[in-house]
């Protein structure tokens, strides 16, 4: 079975997961899959010299489970509990696959919120550290999205290049 797959990255509290589930809401048979829900437990994060949980790294992610979840969608995505309704059989199953370290290997809720110093000394140069390390390892194309657009005009951009994209595909299943 022919299958969509998006991957959204991004600065912690960027507003990935907002932009992954408006865009749920709206594409037919489309599923998401957060990286903010395979954290480990707070107990096995490492703390940084100034106190910081470091929430930052692939080391408190549990990937492993978080691949495994994906590999399940990919085999049988109709069937996946991560899946919406299936408006249309003949559909090309969606999954958008949403985390701050998505290319490297329920929301966070910021309560308390970060202590003062924290973005700026640890999330903000973790996630310059990151978006370097992909860069250099990825082969596809990366569109990047200018953060100082307002939620709605972020839709529509990305929602117009994912319809464009399952448009080209449509074609080339068509003329194959």
């Amino acid at each position: 079975m022919k299958t969509f797959t998006i991957g959204i990255s991004g600065v912690t509290n960027g507003g990935k997961t907002t932009l992954a589930k408006n865009l749920q809401k709206h594409l037919p048979n489309c599923s998401v899959i957060s990286q903010d829900d395979f954290f480990k437990p707070q107990s096995e994060i490492e703390t940084d010299k100034n106190g910081f949980l470091q929430y930052d790294v692939l080391e408190a992610l549990n990937m492993e489970k978080m691949m495994s979840a994906i590999s399940c969608w990919m085999e049988n995505p109709r069937h996946s509990v991560v899946s919406t309704d299936w408006g249309n059989a003949e559909e090309t199953p969606i999954l958008i696959i949403e985390g701050f370290l998505l290319f490297n290997y329920n929301t966070r809720v910021y309560n308390p919120p970060d202590p003062p110093g924290y973005f700026d000394g640890h999330v903000w140069p973790m996630y310059l550290k990151h978006r370097r390390e992909m860069e250099e390892n990825v082969t596809w194309e990366i569109v990047y999205l200018d953060g100082t657009k307002s939620e709605e005009d972020l839709f529509s951009q990305v929602y117009e290049d994912i319809i464009q994209e399952l448009a080209k595909q449509k074609c080339l299943q068509v003329t194959a």
